[in-house]
């Protein structure tokens, strides 16, 4: 079982419809140093345009004496050391959620994966180590942990950011939308004037719109056949040199 099992660690909260079967499934990442309560705005607007929905705010694994949740060690965290802290949290996530939609009886492409600057790395990450698990991600304020060299094939992304973020600047969410776009990737890219590292209302009804509008490139089953056929030939998904780290 993951870490998400650990009674240290409260109970992911979970919300679902009380007199139907769930359609859909958003799970919600929050940010470093940070738990679920900082969602709540973000868990109203998904409620209330999507009822048909379930709702899934786990916490993250690691939890400080400040009593805070973290997604990983954050212990003398550097350039040289972030990656692989990353990539170690996406397993355990990864299962989290796929148990989830095996509880619910609900696919990939039914899931969405909505996260806060850390929580969004951690979206937009688990979302390519496992091309099936989500047919959307929503990324507010936070981006790939390194610019990517490959996209997922069967995912669509909504990049959602302010203008003013101090942390991750808009000008990098502007280089990884550009360079998905080079990638073959399926993202929107939305920026907010005047705002900074938030969870703005602009943002969450932009959020909502782009769920309830954007119709995806390509179909779910054709983006997995495709993955398919060019993992049994053994082909690679891009030429593109690794990426820098982005933090």
């Amino acid at each position: 079982m993951s870490e998400y099992s650990d009674t240290s660690i409260p109970e992911p909260l979970v919300f679902a419809p009380a007199h139907q079967a769930a359609q859909q499934l958003f799970v919600l990442l929050h940010d470093n140093a940070a738990d679920p309560a900082q969602l709540e705005l973000l868990k109203k607007n998904l409620m209330k345009a999507f009822p048909q929905a379930v709702l899934v705010l786990p916490y993250g694994p690691l939890r400080s004496e400040e009593a805070v949740h973290h997604w990983f060690d954050q212990t003398e965290l550097s350039e040289y050391n972030y990656i692989g802290r990353v990539e170690r949290a996406l397993p355990d996530l990864i299962r989290y959620v796929q148990e989830v939609q095996a509880h619910f009886e609900l696919t990939g492409e039914a899931t969405a994966l909505a996260g806060f600057g850390q929580g969004a790395t951690i979206a937009l990450e688990a979302s390519l180590a496992q091309p099936d698990l989500a047919g959307r991600v929503l990324a507010f304020s936070g981006c790939y942990a390194r610019m990517p060299t490959e996209a997922p094939p069967a995912t669509t992304l909504h990049l959602l950011h302010g203008e003013n973020d101090p942390i991750v600047p808009s000008s990098v969410m502007q280089s990884v939308h550009k360079q998905l776009a080079g990638l073959g990737g399926d993202s929107t890219l939305d920026i907010a004037s005047s705002v900074g590292h938030e969870l703005h209302e602009a943002l969450l009804k932009q959020a909502v719109y782009r769920l309830q509008t954007c119709v995806p490139l390509r179909s779910w089953k054709d983006a997995l056949s495709e993955l398919q056929s060019r993992m049994a030939s053994d082909q690679p998904a891009s030429s593109v040199p690794p990426g820098t780290t982005l933090h």
